[in-house]
């Protein structure tokens, strides 16, 4: 069966959207000279794709794989559609042969060389040749007869013939509409709606459907597919955004990203930009952003770095059961690597010999009892290069310990010679003057383990020998009788005997038989054998030796050492802004071996990866973590370590987190002084961190002194304070803290002493500018003016309303320090008028004066009368309202009313005159005219109608023209609006301003003092529509004067006057006092 080129297709690499793409490709490396290009092909056609590889400076061939997607190798989905060639000239080539429509997606091309490292992604793009127009019902129907045109989407009609059934006549469906504008769980409903039996067909070709790239509203750009980066290296996200303002949220595998060290945000234009620090394996994960309701996602790889071999393990020679330790460091913290022995990995199973351990870089591979066995090539591997050494293991050499001795006999005696060697393994043979003795009835050779004694006596005599049993401990070489071993390991302890006959052999824990260990005895010696040893099996055992010729007893201290217990949860007294201070009590245990040092680790509380601060052992009980996150909760456990290893954890310390003080508050100026009181005010520290801010401490002392006393008990959180209860005349100095969490800032220290004494200041009303105008408000609105000023100490405010002291009942007026507030509930028309303010301190008054004008609707016309008809025209007049709301009439709405119907429409709007003319109106209606008033708040509620309608005469009449004579509008000039007295200041410019009525056009004359204004440039004059105005460019004092303006023409003439008064500026007028001041003292006699 041969293999199905669709599996090799499951792979995904860039989503259909982002085809058309142009993908950024990185610069040409040192690998990689010419890389595969994106490719189209049609469906069913052939397509090949080259990439070369440099290799002029190549020892080796390199690795060169070809990626579908994201990691699906192609290696292994060769076939009759998928061929990959390598040339001798270092090309490599991959084919595509009748390419499918699942063929289509991204690729990548990978080449590795040692630690050098080339990629590439390219496209494929898969078109079909023509699209025809199918019926997709009869398509997709069971056909009656087995064509050979029915293709893959009939074929049941290969297995039976069916008679054909008449041609419906319905009209035709585009049901391949319909199923695209339908969801996936509505086709089947579809399908059986409109006779198509064939649904799996039905579903393939939906598939082949090309679908609609939908253009992103929130994104210009959207992520990569997938993004690459080392180990410990850093990446950026970019997205370009169609709209800038919308809200942008990252997501890792989900959940939201918030920004820390690690994860950094940035704005350039439109472009939003996350930044990873430091990549782990931790961060290989899938990242999405959304903007608004879209999203675009990608997957971030972390390429993990080869391992290499820092210092390799080194050969070992030793003798049996001794201890072997390999030890090997590598080029990374926490990195897997593995044991191998003669090419074959090591077993590190909980009931294995050999043990496995890592510290920091550190491996090692420990063999506790070594044997003959354990000889061979051991060897580690890691990812980036192995390492291996010869381990040899050999027997211990002999030694003897009794030597033969010699000895003289009586003839017929039995002789008995023996020697002791160790170890006692080793087998002898016994030689009497250089021939080898063999044992027989007359000679007896006897060989017993270890400690080995060879006997050699008469057989008949042997029954009547006797020894008393002996422990030999001093064969065993243990300092002070004393056993040492590891917790967990197996303990046989053999112990040499000797005694004729066999003595009886009892092992015994103080006064009891152990009850956790295995006693055995094997001819001349006996064994002490626990499988598993822990801290209870340490202890004196005490052998005892019997037989018929004595006793004997002996005793051996057995110490089992372990690793500490661990200590206590350390405690942490003293934490700063990004480090802490911790103690912890040694272990109560420390295993039998003297506690060497401790590790610290430190983890956020949040997060289940603790890190290693310490990699050298401490030898006191304190440290002081740094390199902290301020505002960042953390834990902190202990490791005791000793020579046996590293106890388990501490429990954790309870969460901390490091927190700084603020910077010192800023600005520190005086606020205001009185008799008892000192107000002072600051700005908030320019640094604040992570613990916030609580508030501020204010402290003062008297100048001379450094009793500093506490103002505020409580801390206040503005940035402004009073002193109070202080004793006039005094001189203090004052200070300000910012306290948190943390504790309290550095002090902020007023630089000079205050005097406690109150400065009169002249009191000065400052009347804002939308009060300098008339204030205008309509009936039924709140009044709430706040007019602020300045004097010390308080001064008196008092309010009058056209000379009158105002009601409190009518007005309620509030008076503060520096303001004073004058509200109304509800205006009505009679708080319309002048108020006055007037602010006392001791002789100094300033007063300021402010018009308050109530305005309401407007009453409507006094009386509206028809003037006159004819045509088809009315002329109306009326009279003005008698009540204008206390607001200028701004004009009058006219309608009309035809007396069949009386329904009024309007004619004209915002009419200012008071007479009109309506036109255009039918002939042979009677027409009835009302008027409303109109001024800033509106319309009038009501309005005037006619008392009489106007009827407008059908056509056959006549109508008296009255005659006119024509009117002279001749007249002298006459001023409408005269000059006004006018004051001006130095240096800003002034008009003067007039309104003159005359026909003809009268000639207008300038004068000052009488004097005929010409050709001056710092004068102006305007004439427009009557009004006169003269402007005064930055008069100086010596411009004040008498003004004249006079018009003339052929009718007469007419003149208006003013005083015009310029005064200096008031820095001038200072500096000409002093002027005086000084001129003064020298001209005193």
């Amino acid at each position: 069966m041969g293999r199905k080129d669709s599996v090799w297709s499951l792979g995904e690499g860039q989503p259909p959207e982002d085809l058309d793409k142009p993908i950024d490709t990185p610069p040409l490396s040192t690998l990689l000279i010419e890389k595969p290009q994106s490719g189209t092909v049609a469906l069913g056609g052939d397509i090949t794709f080259v990439a070369k590889v440099e290799a002029k400076d190549l020892l080796r061939k390199p690795t060169i794989k070809w990626f579908k997607g994201k990691w699906m190798d192609l290696a292994s989905k060769t076939g009759k559609h998928l061929q990959l060639k390598e040339t001798f000239d270092r090309f490599t080539k991959m084919h595509i042969i009748k390419a499918k429509e699942n063929y289509a997606g991204n690729y990548r091309c990978e080449v590795t060389y040692k630690d050098k490292f080339d990629s590439c992604s390219f496209d494929l793009e898969v078109k079909e040749q023509g699209s025809q127009n199918i019926d997709i019902r009869s398509a997709f129907k069971r056909s009656s007869e087995g064509q050979e045109d029915a293709g893959e989407l009939d074929f049941s009609g290969l297995l039976k013939h069916r008679e054909p059934k008449q041609q419906d006549d319905t009209p035709e469906v585009d049901v391949w509409e319909i199923l695209k504008n339908a969801r996936p769980d509505e086709y089947e409903k579809i399908a059986f709606m409109y006779g198509i039996t064939d649904l799996r067909g039905l579903l393939r070709r939906m598939k082949k459907i090309p679908k609609e790239e939908k253009k992103s509203e929130a994104f210009a750009k959207k992520l990569e597919p997938a993004y690459q980066v080392d180990k410990g290296g850093k990446i950026r996200l970019v997205v370009d955004l169609a709209d800038p303002t919308v809200d942008l949220k990252w997501y890792k595998n989900g959940q939201e990203i918030r920004p820390t060290p690690k994860y950094i945000f940035e704005h350039k234009g439109t472009q939003r930009i996350m930044v990873i620090n430091n990549c782990t394996m931790n961060d290989d994960a899938a990242y999405s952003v959304a903007a608004g309701d879209e999203k675009c996602t990608t997957e971030l790889f972390v390429k993990e770095l080869p391992v290499k071999i820092v210092k390799g393990i080194e050969p070992v020679k030793t003798t049996v059961n001794e201890r072997i330790e390999l030890e090997c460091e590598v080029s990374e913290e926490g990195a897997q690597v593995k044991w191998m022995k003669n090419g074959v990995e090591v077993p590190t199973g909980v009931r294995s010999r050999y043990r496995v351990k890592c510290e920091g870089t550190k491996h090692f591979l420990v063999i506790d009892d070594a044997s003959r066995e354990d000889s061979g090539t051991y060897s580690i591997m890691a990812t980036g290069g192995t390492s291996e050494a010869h381990v040899q293991v050999d027997l211990k050499p002999l030694k003897i310990y009794q030597d033969l001795q010699n000895m003289t006999v009586m003839l017929g005696q039995p002789i008995k010679m023996h020697c002791e060697i160790y170890p006692g393994n080793v087998p002898g043979r016994w030689y009497r003057n250089g021939q080898l003795i063999q044992p027989n009835d007359h000679i007896n050779i006897i060989h017993r383990n270890k400690y080995v004694p060879f006997w050699l006596f008469s057989k008949e005599d042997a029954l009547f020998s006797a020894d008393p049993p002996r422990v030999h401990l001093d064969s065993l070489n243990f300092p002070d009788n004393t056993v040492i071993i590891v917790a967990g390991n197996k303990l046989r302890l053999e112990i040499p005997i000797s005694g004729e006959p066999a003595p009886r052999v009892v092992w015994m824990k103080g006064e009891r038989s152990g009850h956790r260990v295995r006693a055995e005895t094997y001819g001349d010696q006996t064994s002490l054998t626990i499988d598993i040893t822990e801290r209870e099996d340490s202890g004196n055992y005490k052998i005892v030796l019997q037989n018929e010729a004595g006793e004997a007893t002996a005793s051996v201290k057995i110490k089992v050492v372990d690793i500490p217990d661990p200590p206590d949860a350390p405690l942490v007294p003293v934490v700063g802004g990004d480090w802490c201070s911790m103690t912890w009590e040694a272990p109560k245990y420390d295993g039998g071996s003297p506690i060497l040092g401790y590790f610290i680790e430190r983890k956020k509380k949040q997060s289940s990866r603790w890190m290693r601060l310490n990699f050298d052992l401490i030898k006191e009980t304190s440290f002081e973590p740094k390199k902290m996150i301020e505002g960042v909760p953390y834990e902190v456990r202990v490791f005791a370590v000793n020579a046996i290893g590293v106890s388990k954890p501490s429990d954790p310390s309870k969460a901390f987190i490091p927190l700084a003080v603020t910077s010192e508050p800023t600005m520190l100026v005086v606020d205001d002084v009185t008799d008892t009181t000192v107000t002072v005010k600051w700005r908030p520290p320019e640094t604040i961190g992570a613990a916030g801010l609580d508030g501020y401490l204010v402290e003062y002392c008297i100048e001379g002194t450094d009793d500093w006393v506490v103002s505020n008990k409580e801390l206040t959180e503005k940035t402004k304070y009073t002193i109070t209860g202080l004793t006039p005349g005094s001189k203090i100095l004052v200070r300000v803290k910012a306290i948190n969490a943390a504790g309290a800032s550095a002090p902020r220290t007023l630089q000079h002493s205050i005097l406690v004494k109150e400065v009169v200041e002249p009191p000065k009303i400052r009347v804002p500018r939308h009060l300098k105008q008339t204030y205008t408000r309509r009936v039924g609105e709140a009044v709430n003016l706040v007019v602020p000023f300045l004097g010390k100490p308080r001064p008196k405010v008092t309010w009058l309303k056209e000379g009158k002291p105002i009601e409190p009942s009518h007005v309620s007026i509030r008076n503060t320090d520096c303001d004073s507030i004058i509200f109304i509930r509800k205006a009505e028309r009679s708080h319309s008028g002048k108020y006055e303010m007037t602010v006392q301190v001791e002789n100094h008054v300033d007063t300021a004066i402010i018009d308050i004008q109530i305005v309401d609707l407007p009453e409507p016309p006094q009386c509206v009368t028809i003037e006159d008809v004819w045509g088809g025209n009315v002329a109306l007049v009326w009279t003005p309202p008698k009540d204008n709301g206390n607001a200028p009439i701004t004009g009058y709405t006219i309608q009309k009313a035809d007396k069949k119907t009386m329904e009024w429409y309007t004619c004209i709007e915002h009419y200012h005159r008071t007479c009109i003319t309506i036109t255009e109106l039918v002939v042979g209606n009677e027409y009835f005219f009302r008027i409303f008033s109109e001024n800033m708040c509106g319309l009038s509620e009501t309005a005037t109608q006619t008392k009489k309608s106007a009827l407008i005469v059908k056509e056959g009449m006549q109508v008296k023209t009255p005659e006119y004579s024509d009117h002279d509008f001749k007249e002298a000039p006459k001023f409408t609006q005269p000059l006004i007295n006018t004051f001006a200041i130095a240096g800003y410019n002034t008009t003067l301003n007039c309104s003159v009525r005359a026909n003809p056009r009268p000639k207008v004359i300038w004068m000052k003092n009488k004097i005929t204004i010409l050709d001056d440039p710092r004068y102006r004059m305007f004439s427009n529509q009557g009004v006169c105005t003269l402007e005064i460019r930055k008069p100086s004092p010596y411009d004040g004067g008498l003004y004249t303006c006079k018009a003339i023409n052929d009718l007469g003439e007419a003149q208006v006057d003013c005083k015009l008064e310029v005064k200096a500026s008031l820095w001038k007028i200072n500096y000409q006092n002093c002027n005086q001041i000084y001129m003064g003292i020298f001209t005193l006699p």
